[in-house]
């Protein structure tokens, strides 16, 4: 049920005793993993040849200010571009959340990627964290980006994971560093943050991202440590029926639980399938607190893991990713590859 962090750009003993557990699920690449293309991809295939599937190797690539592969790759413009377009031209915007993902998203199939943990549909009302990772501040308009960012990434072969539920746009608090506290009732949640939840998973989002914000007005507990938010809310007034996953539980808003044992056993019980250790120095911690627990439902790794994909070369020869990498870097002053 881990998907954990790795220190380097290649694997060491400890790394390999640690995918070797049976209770680790995946890995999640960072900045720090990466120095090219040809080495990426030879820690993926690394990976790759420690663990049988399924498992899964995943990223945010979400572009803009979340993008841990850069060179090699297409610079993608951060989604807050796409809404602005929207105001003037709502057909241009829909078509650039399309193009934005599928290029986003068969580059990270073409070099092994299952899975970049995206979109964000939070809405762009002030989080620290957030900001231009949203599309906008209106619920319809991003959710009807959302839904067309869907679309892209399921043309490249990639399951979406929509982030962060029930919404972490709104409060300013950053859940990396401080506790995030949002007072509203359900009601005006339901009316304005969730709506792109909703409307990504009667769409088909195969996963959900939890926030570690806590609304009191609903449970005491954040929500990814609530029965109420992922069984009644997610689950049961949302319908969702694929893989929840809890955010990282090394950030500071993670710590309201106590240890990270207690973090873990929080989370499964509150109904995660999937958790984060992303920060190497807690992977060895959580490995031996959820040695106790049962692996992760294969179906809902498999359910997560990347279709058949273009190789690079294919890609690059693709006319339509030239086409579609031109219109998004009039997004922001230009975007460009090194191939």
């Amino acid at each position: 049920m881990l998907i954990i962090g790795l220190p380097g750009k290649t694997l060491t003993d400890a790394d390999r005793r640690q995918l070797a557990a049976p209770q680790v699920s995946g890995v999640i690449l960072f900045s720090r993993n990466f120095e090219s293309r040809d080495q990426v991809v030879d820690l993926i295939d690394d990976i790759r040849a420690e663990r049988p599937e399924p498992f899964l190797v995943c990223v945010d690539q979400e572009g803009g200010p979340v993008q841990r592969f850069r060179d090699g790759f297409t610079r993608l413009p951060a989604l807050a571009r796409i809404g602005q377009v929207y105001e003037r031209d709502a057909q241009s915007a829909i078509r650039a959340a399309e193009e934005h993902a599928w290029v986003m998203a068969s580059e990270m199939r073409a070099i092994g990627i299952d899975l970049s943990f995206a979109p964000v549909v939070d809405l762009a009302r002030g989080n620290r964290a957030v900001g231009e990772r949203a599309f906008h501040a209106d619920p319809q308009i991003t959710s009807e980006l959302a839904q067309a960012y869907l679309r892209g990434m399921r043309l490249a072969g990639m399951a979406a994971t929509i982030k962060h539920f029930p919404g972490h746009g709104t409060v300013a608090e950053d859940t990396h560093f401080d506790a995030a506290v949002d007072p509203r009732p359900l009601e005006e949640l339901l009316a304005t943050d969730l709506v792109p939840f909703a409307d990504a998973i009667a769409s088909g989002a195969e996963a959900v991202m939890m926030a570690h914000v806590t609304y009191p007005a609903v449970d005491a507990r954040a929500a990814g440590y609530s029965r109420v938010w992922i069984e009644d809310v997610l689950r049961g007034e949302l319908g969702f029926r694929g893989c929840v996953i809890g955010d990282d539980i090394g950030m500071a808003a993670a710590e309201q639980v106590g240890s990270i044992a207690a973090r873990i056993e929080a989370h499964l019980l509150a109904g995660c399938d999937l958790l984060l250790a992303c920060s190497p120095a807690i992977v060895d911690e959580s490995i031996a607190a959820s040695a106790h627990a049962p692996p992760c439902d294969p179906e809902c790794v498999a359910a997560l893991q990347g279709a058949v994909a273009q190789t690079w070369d294919a890609l690059v020869a693709n006319p339509q990713r030239d086409a579609f990498i031109a219109r998004l870097g009039q997004l922001d002053g230009g975007a460009g590859t090194t191939t």
